[in-house]
């Protein structure tokens, strides 16, 4: 759990042993790991990982979106702003999800309903969370196109999801999860499969916005770039379990965890030559239904030895109190 110094807040959300397993024909996957951390209000924390590593279900975790095949355990805590989420009824939640708590999914195309227009998408959740009539209600929609980015707002209100470019889509979606101006953003991927240029429009619009209402925010992404400039501390997860964690700028100065290092080694350099060949993490993640012994980076870990493949690594600090990670054998020196 990230450490609070003395005279922090408490924080707005607080993770407590998170563990959610799902049911497969295969077995039980633990797809979120015994996962603790606290988030300030005001705060952007990054949560980085490949594809699979459990990023999803955490989020979802939090909204008590799982599948009916998923369960987080009776010992896990959610808490936000002193409600135990974790707990709550489906009515209770529902008032705060989407009013207090909003999210961002990495595929519009998926959250956005086909057959309703996007005016009608918006002030639905205006309407129904706070209360808005009608006109105001549709109103407020076309001043939060234009809040997005989005040009001639008037119009687009009455199209429809498909009329759209993916980009313009991306901003519906976060005009939808910021109507209400919730308390916590939790955004999914925003920004995948857009090009970089689109990519920075809707994260700048994403911090503005933030910054305007002292909103706290997750960031999920695949990419330790995009997290490095948005984020003020990060979480790297691998197999559904933490490795590494620590402020921003501590963990790109100062990283520990083998997997972190190979993350940051597969980013495309500007300085590189055209047709460079990108670098890899070799092997592939590992079977959640049947984890490894030991570290479960281990199999694919240049560094790894006898020790790694035996017992599993804490998540533990040395010299720097709010540095975390799980190795045996730490990376060492600036990278």
């Amino acid at each position: 759990m990230i450490r609070r110094t003395e005279g922090q807040p408490a924080p707005l959300l607080s993770i407590q042993d998170l563990v959610t397993t799902i049911a497969t024909d295969y077995g039980i996957v633990r797809a979120v790991n015994h996962i603790s951390f606290d988030l300030q209000p005001g705060r952007t924390l990054g949560i980085v990982g490949e594809s699979g590593s459990g990023k999803s279900i955490l989020a979802k975790s939090i909204l008590n979106l799982l599948p009916k095949n998923a369960d987080i355990s009776r010992n896990s805590g959610i808490w936000f702003d002193g409600l135990e989420l974790n707990k709550m009824s489906p009515k209770a939640i529902n008032g705060v999800r989407g009013q207090r708590i909003a999210i961002i999914f990495q595929d519009p195309m998926s959250s956005l309903n086909p057959v309703m227009t996007i005016g009608n998408q918006i002030a639905e959740s205006l309407i129904r969370h706070l209360g808005m009539r009608k006109k105001r209600a549709r109103n407020r929609s076309v001043e939060l196109l234009k809040s997005a980015g989005i040009s001639n707002p008037g119009q687009r209100i009455r199209q429809y999801p498909h009329q759209l470019s993916g980009g313009m889509r991306q901003r519906v979606a976060m005009a939808i999860a910021l109507a209400c101006e919730p308390d916590l953003l939790i955004a999914d991927e925003p920004t995948t499969a857009l090009d970089v240029t689109v990519q920075a429009e809707i994260l700048d619009l994403l911090a503005q916005r933030q910054t305007q209402k002292n909103m706290a925010m997750i960031l999920i992404t695949h990419d330790l770039g995009v997290a490095a400039g948005r984020a003020d501390d990060i979480i790297v997860i691998y197999a559904g379990r933490i490795v590494e964690q620590a402020p921003a700028d501590q963990l790109f100065s100062f990283m520990r965890m083998p997997y972190t290092q190979a993350l940051m080694n597969s980013i495309p350099r500007l300085e590189n030559r055209p047709h460079t060949r990108l670098n890899s993490i070799q092997g592939r993640s590992p079977d959640l239904t049947n984890l490894p012994r030991g570290c479960s980076f281990a199999p694919r870990c240049p560094q790894a030895q006898q020790r790694c493949t035996r017992q599993t690594p804490p998540l533990s600090s040395d010299d720097r109190q709010d540095h975390l990670f799980a190795c045996w054998y730490p990376v060492r020196g600036r990278n």
